[in-house]
């Protein structure tokens, strides 16, 4: 059996159905498969999914493309190249409170931003503030990862970022009404998040290992919109206690489902729509021009 440890960006949710589901129907052990998911409620969030790529503990990791290339563009490079795209489409958004009053995010400068500390999170939410016609002038506070989301709840913070097929649906479950701004509705080419990456040598190396695991995380992808309530219990196990109860999974994969692809487009990385992305990191001052390797940093094992 190989072994192939996944780090997840997140407590399991809807965007690590796949992966469950495969577990859960023996997928990877019958392909020869020992997968491990590293949950980051182990360590408190210690530890990102790109550190535990990086110093050996986990051997793929998910999380936004930004996590790629900060990876291969630091002060000490590693090889990172994104091998899935688990949303077809960026699902993720800013999100304030209706309560708040707060309609456009013109409205956001002066107000509290939770922030997850990521490499160009916070630009790109001022400049998304910009673009509505603000000064970008936003507070910034870096509660613990976990926790973030619950800031905005409990009114510690006036905005963060979430997923809607997540967050979003527990608001709607808990009847909490949001009021959200995605990042293509007001100028920013946004890449894709999240990503399956991991070494690029390594995986290069073991090319038929990677792509047999991608190849049965896309089978659980395929059954999880195929059969959705089972799908949903079997998710539901998973769980921590409070997610069980505060959010509707059926509503969610039912809602968000095809965000994952069909079986021609599960796991694709649309080359145009990656440039564009670098491209406008590269005109803010974030990354250098040299950045643009998109051979380097995608290659989709499917």
């Amino acid at each position: 059996m190989k072994q192939i440890r996944l780090a997840l960006d997140w407590t399991p949710n809807i965007n690590h159905i796949g992966f469950l589901i495969a577990l859960e129907q023996g997928y990877y052990e019958d392909a020869g498969l020992d997968v491990t998911l590293l949950n980051p409620a182990m360590d408190a969030y210690a530890k990102t999914p790109a550190k535990k790529l990086e110093t050996g503990e986990a051997d793929l990791a998910i999380g936004p493309m930004e996590s790629v290339i900060s990876l291969n563009t630091k002060k000490n490079p590693f090889p990172a190249q994104a091998i899935y795209a688990i949303l077809q489409e960026d699902i993720s958004s800013i999100a304030v409170l209706a309560s708040s009053g707060i309609v456009r995010p013109a409205q956001l400068d002066g107000k509290l931003y939770a922030s997850y500390k990521a490499r160009y999170e916070d630009e790109i939410v001022r400049q998304l503030v910009r673009n509505d016609g603000g000064s970008g002038d936003l507070a910034i506070c870096y509660p613990d990862k976990l926790g973030i989301w619950n800031t905005l709840l409990q009114g510690k913070s006036d905005a963060t970022w979430i997923f809607d097929n997540w967050e979003g649906v527990e608001a709607s479950t808990q009847s909490i009404p949001l009021r959200t701004f995605r990042m293509k509705d007001f100028g920013i080419p946004y890449g894709y998040s999240p990503v399956i990456f991991g070494n690029r040598e390594k995986m290069a190396a073991e090319k038929e290992i990677y792509s047999l695991f991608i190849k049965e995380s896309k089978r659980g992808f395929l059954f999880a919109q195929e059969h959705i309530e089972e799908s949903a219990a079997m998710l539901k196990k998973a769980l921590s206690p409070d997610d069980q109860v505060r959010i509707d999974l059926i509503q969610s994969l039912d809602s968000f489902g095809f965000y994952f692809g069909d079986s021609g487009t599960m796991g694709q990385m649309d080359a145009h729509r990656m440039e564009a992305f670098f491209q406008w990191l590269v005109k803010h001052k974030l990354e250098q021009p040299d950045i643009l390797q998109l051979e380097l940093y995608t290659e989709t094992f499917i």
